[in-house]
């Protein structure tokens, strides 16, 4: 072996030795660590779910949405009017939810403040202001009757300054306004905007009566629409005839949804339409299919193979001891059918 090699043995057998001791370091300071009794470490709670933020609820209109603002300090009560500040001005707004904790991840940004309370010359400008809009939607109708455009003029509204005019207007399609507002700004000396609404805000801005002889839901507590289908209409057994379960819109009525959840409740506890039961009439067993049932008074409308229909409640299905679910074979099915064929009147 010459000298480099031995160096290099040398070199090497130092450094395990090194190693070895720091091992031997590290062990007796995690025994060191294990024997000195350590404090929990605190919890970093997430930033976005801890910090809280007081927003209040303001309403702009009857059964209107609901916006957060920063109450900026004030307490607000129920029915207070204040002066918040919008995209489209100052406004004077009602408390219709009072001061509230949010978290910050929750809040549309960024939140708009409070201003200030409202004060009698603020109702009053307001209130003159309302008497304005009806002159602007009139000189709004004229111009369009002279452009010829394909809309129809709902309402309008001025912001507290007066110096931001919304007008709502309905359309089957879309409409070219840029020179109606041109014109019209010019003429009312103020900024117009013109704001295409859906047949369900056209009737909760207009207002009305239903069919059930009361003031439209949309235009007295409904805040918002939620969605409506056909379904909700056959869980309740209701005629499927459009003009019998459609609003002064023209879409389905609101109102089916108030009950829906309700009627599939009760649903769940009746036998199903085509269900087969074995029920006692008089001294005899006879086979029946489930044509019908009726949720509020929780009966159940069963068919003979005759073709005799008879009413039952649940609770007397429940307590006929013969009374059970009948699996037919397809053999029996198609000899019920004919049966049934052959009772049936000639017309």
């Amino acid at each position: 072996m010459d000298e480099n090699e031995e160096l290099s043995a040398e070199i090497t057998g130092d450094d395990s030795a090194d190693k070895d001791s720091n091992s031997e370091q590290k062990e007796i300071a995690a025994e060191t660590r294990e024997d000195i009794p350590q404090e929990p470490a605190e919890e970093q709670p997430e930033q976005n779910e801890t910090l809280t933020v007081d927003v209040v609820g303001v309403r702009f209109k009857k059964a209107g949405k609901v916006y957060s603002f920063d109450p900026s300090g004030f307490e607000l009560k129920l029915g207070d009017n204040v002066i918040v500040e919008t995209a489209r001005g100052m406004e004077v707004g009602q408390v219709a939810r009072t001061v509230v904790k949010a978290f910050d991840n929750m809040i549309t940004k960024p939140l708009k403040s409070v201003v200030r309370m409202a004060t009698e010359e603020d109702l009053i400008s307001a209130a003159k202001l309302e008497e304005k809009e009806d002159e602007a939607l009139m000189e709004c109708g004229e111009i369009v009757k002279r452009m010829n455009l394909p809309m129809k003029l709902i309402s309008a509204e001025y912001n507290l300054e007066g110096n931001h005019l919304t007008i709502f207007f309905g359309s089957e399609g879309r409409v070219d306004f840029r020179e109606l507002v041109r014109e019209l700004s010019h003429k009312l000396k103020t900024r117009v905007e013109m704001r295409q609404v859906g047949p369900r805000d056209e009737a909760k801005l207009i207002g009305g009566y239903g069919r059930c002889g009361r003031p439209l839901c949309c235009a007295t507590f409904l805040n918002e629409f939620n969605p409506v289908s056909i379904k909700m209409a056959k869980e309740q057994n209701l005629p499927l005839n459009p003009m019998k379960i459609s609003g002064t819109c023209g879409r389905l009525l609101c109102c089916l949804g108030y009950e829906f959840e309700q009627y599939r409740d009760m649903k769940k506890e009746l036998p199903r339409n085509g269900e087969n039961i074995q029920t006692q009439m008089g001294n005899a067993l006879v086979n029946t299919v489930v044509v019908g049932s009726n949720p509020i008074k929780g009966t159940v409308l069963l068919e003979t193979e005759t073709g005799a229909r008879i009413e039952k409640t649940l609770k007397e299905l429940q307590t006929e001891k013969e009374a059970k679910e009948v699996k037919e074979t397809p053999k029996e099915q198609d000899q019920r059918r004919r049966r049934r064929k052959q009772n049936k009147p000639k017309s």
